[in-house]
């Protein structure tokens, strides 16, 4: 279902836990598996990444990092099952000098939650259904993890991503959904950045300029009115 106008909601239950977040809409834009000039661009960024991150203290002692895992332990869950993005592409960089490689618009947002160790992710508008809302689960939802067929159960407690059709499309920080992966033909998506009480409102900022500049420079596209920060 198309959603051009979906609109992105926080609850306050989940903003008490200490949860910020910054969304934005692109559209028309032009994806596709990888680009030469970014991967230029991409492979001296993670040069200067891997500097710091190979340091084995850095994931334990950043309080960025450290929020997320907070975060986790507040709503009951175990950080060694469920990682958040940030740390697991740290973590994945410190070990093997790479990132990920999925497509472009991915790779453009992965490797800005590299650099910010905030949590990014992108979701393809044409499979959302309505509005998206992030908030406690309360056990009812359908959550097919990215990559697989069958839908796994999501206990309540948890703060999740969730279309209005009481899909999660993102679990935490953690898992994102299949239903809006965002693939080759993907054209209008709808992104989130996520934060917490360790990341400044300006370190959001920084993050969500970023990436509507670099997707736009590699992707062209227009960025639509709908914004939302929390506060």
């Amino acid at each position: 279902m198309t959603s051009r106008k979906s609109q992105f909601f926080i609850a306050p239950e989940v903003l008490r836990l200490g949860i910020t977040a910054a969304s934005v809409i692109l559209e028309d834009l032009q994806n596709k598996d990888a680009d030469h000039e970014f991967e230029t661009y991409k492979n001296a960024v993670l040069a200067d990444l891997l500097v710091r991150y190979r340091d084995k203290s850095f994931v334990k002692s950043d309080p960025i990092l450290a929020e997320f895992r907070d975060l986790h332990m507040k709503v009951g869950r175990s950080n060694r099952r469920l990682t958040a993005a940030p740390e697991a592409l740290i973590s994945r960089l410190a070990r093997t000098g790479t990132m990920p490689r999925i497509n472009l618009i991915v790779d453009i947002y992965n490797l800005i939650s590299l650099k910010t160790r905030l949590s990014l992710g992108a979701h393809d508008i044409k499979k959302l259904d309505g509005n998206v809302s992030l908030r406690l689960t309360d056990g009812s939802e359908g959550f097919v993890p990215l990559g697989a067929t069958l839908a796994e159960p999501i206990a309540a407690g948890e703060y999740a991503y969730i279309d209005d059709s009481n899909s999660v499309i993102c679990r935490m920080e953690c898992l994102q959904g299949d239903k809006t992966k965002v693939d080759v033909s993907t054209t209008d998506v709808f992104y989130i950045i996520q934060g917490n009480w360790n990341s400044s409102e300006e370190c959001l900022r920084s993050a969500l300029a970023e990436l509507v500049t670099l997707t736009r420079k590699y992707c062209g596209g227009t960025m639509s009115d709908y914004m939302t920060l929390s506060e």
